[in-house]
């Protein structure tokens, strides 16, 4: 199995929250750093005890894992998270919710291979692909 981990800036939880709403579900799944056992060879700072260690959260049959990193990433455009699905009211308010805040690529529009189909990145840096067949 293929999966997706994505890497967040001190702001994994917030994230989390939007695809919630985006997309009608719900985490799975949630450990933060404070839930670890200590360990004198993995101190971490209290700044950091509630940020998120390890989620996990199914999108339209599709698990992502995510994470609070240990150092800053760089937002890319060389990968993207793909939904492709016949249910168009749903496309287009997870488009609504994520483009906010956001940068529009390709706007959510008809195309000679779908009924709609648009690129964004997410204001949390994640780059998403929507197609509505």
């Amino acid at each position: 199995m293929l999966g997706h981990y994505l890497m967040f800036n001190r702001n994994c939880q917030e994230a989390l929250k939007a695809y919630e709403k985006a997309f009608n579900t719900k985490v799975i799944m949630m450990e933060k750093y404070k839930d670890m056992p200590p360990n004198p060879d993995f101190p971490i700072a209290e700044k950091d005890l509630n940020l998120v260690l390890h989620s996990r959260i199914i999108i339209d049959g599709t698990e992502i894992m995510c994470a609070d990193g240990g150092q800053t990433h760089t937002w890319g455009n060389n990968m993207y998270i793909t939904l492709t699905s016949s249910n168009e009211e749903m496309v287009k308010y997870a488009w609504d919710i994520l483009q906010d805040g956001g940068k529009i690529y390709l706007e959510l529009n008809p195309t000679f291979f779908a009924k709609l189909h648009g690129h964004l990145q997410d204001k949390f840096g994640v780059n998403w692909m929507f197609t509505v067949d």
